[in-house]
């Protein structure tokens, strides 16, 4: 297995899934403002998941661009998290997966923006000034509507109950993790938790909603193991290439 190249794709398909299920609220969204911000929120996905793609085609030497690792790969080849396929569900499950993820993505970013491989820290460099706003919007919009009416409240507890057992999952640390953190390359995933946690809570608490106690952590989307949402997306991300093989316009 080539570690370096593992890494590079579950950060790119991370991306690229999450940007799949926001962006589908193009359109739909509550109000044009969260229209834009969520469009814009999916497009910064977007670009970061073809840095780390292209980077990860680059390594691997068989000429497979981002393009070919998106839209050719099938669902057992995808090394995203379980937390970014899930569905969208109510704004207030949207918002919530995504302040989860926000919070884990912005310290991994800002950790791989001080590794050893020159490459992987210029991709977090650019997508951490990203990032940093994106947590900044779910952050604030997760402590209105919990601390809002009771229906928004609810609807943000329920959302965090039912997302809770897929953050496990960016804190486990296996063979690849270990690998690059012995160069120096990426952060020890488990050594985010603690901070992740310190930003969660405060926020939670801030949002008067209730931090779930069972800690039971939903793997295997690191090692191509995903739930059937994963395969509904992809059909339809990679209809055009899988229907005209080689289209180009």
């Amino acid at each position: 297995m080539d570690a370096r190249f593992e890494f590079l794709t579950r950060m790119g398909d991370s991306c690229l899934v999450l940007s799949q299920r926001v962006s589908a609220w193009c359109g739909h969204a509550p109000a044009i403002e969260e229209d834009i911000a969520m469009a814009n929120m999916a497009l910064d996905l977007l670009g970061q998941a073809q840095m780390w793609l292209s980077l990860a085609g680059a390594h691997e030497g068989k000429g497979r661009s981002a393009d070919d690792l998106a839209y050719l790969r099938d669902v057992w080849d995808f090394r995203n998290l379980l937390l970014c396929e899930r569905p969208n569900g109510d704004y207030g499950q949207t918002l919530m997966r995504q302040f989860l993820f926000d919070a884990w993505h912005h310290l991994m970013l800002d950790q791989l923006s001080r590794s050893s491989d020159r490459e992987i820290a210029e991709i977090a460099a650019k997508g951490s000034r990203e990032v940093a706003y994106h947590i900044e919007r779910s952050r604030d919009l997760v402590i209105r509507l919990g601390d809002g009416t009771p229906e928004s409240k609810a609807r943000m507890q329920a959302a965090l109950d039912a997302l809770w057992p897929y953050v496990g999952e960016m804190f486990a640390d296996d063979g690849v993790d270990m690998t690059l953190a012995g160069q120096g390359a990426a952060p020890l995933p488990s050594s985010l938790r603690e901070s992740w946690e310190a930003i969660v809570g405060a926020v939670l608490r801030e949002g008067s909603l209730k931090r779930p106690g069972d800690d039971f952590a939903q793997l295997g989307g690191k090692a191509g193991r995903h739930s059937e949402h994963l395969g509904y997306i992809l059909a339809e991300m990679q209809f055009l290439q899988r229907s005209y093989p080689g289209a180009t316009w």
